[in-house]
């Protein structure tokens, strides 16, 4: 089945909880964001026998258990490889891949990287807690410098990685960001659905045993107001309101190429030179994804969503036209070139 053709199937939330239990914490990130999950995937049409989770190894891996379709739990880092040979192997499976900061970002770095840069047709969802929580609670890739754990007793001395700027940089076509109990993470899961090619999702979860309430800075409710940036494509990247001190833009700063905070006022953004999202801006996108948190807000929703053929589109393609006029026969494959026959029997004197 062509994946353009492919038809909506009617499920609803319970169609998509297994008989486990669901067993993380209390309290953590991970419950808020299955349910995210189960909620979307009716709303998109999917279609629990044709749809995969894949997942590597850490708290999120537990993922697959979790939703009732068919599930993959790999082994460390190497999630990426496993959901790039499902869809080789069946292009018209919908794969999602469940990944973490440590799991995706450290030992998968390089296996995240290169998924990405194939453009493989998969929804890749990392959980980033900043810490690594089944390990309990060593600093991570992702981890902000300063941070006490057991592997950094003094503060770690490591500058964190983005994801998204790893995605970036990795040749993704389509990056986004979301939080754990987010209203607006099951749009964003949606956005990714509907791109063709590798969507790669950053969502923001809260470890609450080894670093607790550590996104209240921007998720917190008496500060996200002027600390979240929700980005739609066409609509200017305004954020704040009257009631938390005003409303604020982002705008380019001409002289030195870089982004700005500017004030809004009256509600003529336009005046304030406040710039219009445009999601197939990949330049723009670099500059939101790097974005300092503090003197700016974080950036949230999708970020860059600009599609190119999948790596299977191409690859299968490419094998159905070398197929092209050509006879199926194996018998004659081994006959061609250089053969030779053997005569004699075993019995004959050496």
């Amino acid at each position: 089945m062509n994946e353009m053709t492919k038809i909506a199937v009617q499920t609803t939330l319970k169609d998509w909880e297994t008989d486990q239990e669901v067993r993380w914490c209390p309290g953590c990130g991970d419950y808020a964001i299955l349910k995210a999950v189960q909620r979307t995937l009716p709303e998109i049409g999917a279609d629990p026998s044709n749809t995969v989770f894949v997942s590597g190894i850490g708290c999120s891996s537990r993922f697959p258990y979790y939703v009732e379709s068919y599930g993959f739990h790999t082994i460390h880092g190497r999630a990426p490889a496993f959901a790039t040979g499902i869809k080789l192997a069946n292009p018209d499976l919908d794969v999602w891949l469940v990944t973490g900061d440590g799991d995706g970002m450290s030992i998968g770095g390089n296996h995240t990287m290169h998924i990405l840069r194939r453009n493989v047709n998969v929804q890749i969802l990392l959980f980033n807690n900043e810490i690594y929580g089944l390990t309990k609670g060593q600093f991570s890739p992702t981890s902000r410098e300063g941070t006490n754990s057991p592997t950094s007793p003094l503060g770690s001395v490591d500058r964190p990685a983005l994801p998204c700027a790893f995605a970036l940089g990795s040749g993704a076509r389509f990056i986004a960001r979301a939080y754990d109990v987010s209203k607006n993470l099951p749009g964003v899961l949606k956005a990714a659905h509907a791109h063709k090619g590798a969507a790669f999702v950053e969502i923001f979860q809260n470890c609450i045993v080894y670093n607790k309430d550590r996104f209240d800075d921007f998720v917190a409710k008496g500060v996200a107001d002027q600390n979240q940036l929700w980005l739609t494509d066409g609509e200017p990247m305004l954020f704040g309101s009257e009631k938390s001190g005003g409303v604020k833009g982002i705008a380019l700063d001409m002289e030195t190429l870089s982004l700005k905070v500017v004030d809004v006022l009256d509600g003529d953004w336009q005046a304030a030179g406040v710039i219009v999202h445009n999601v197939k801006n990949r330049a723009l996108a670099h500059m939101l994804v790097e974005m300092p948190f503090g003197p700016f807000p974080m950036a949230l929703g999708v970020i860059y969503d600009d599609a190119r053929p999948s790596y299977e589109e191409v690859l299968l393609g490419q094998d159905e036209q070398a197929r092209k006029g050509k006879d199926a026969n194996l018998a004659k494959l081994l006959g061609k070139g250089q053969t030779w026959t053997v005569s004699g029997t075993a019995a004959d004197p050496v």
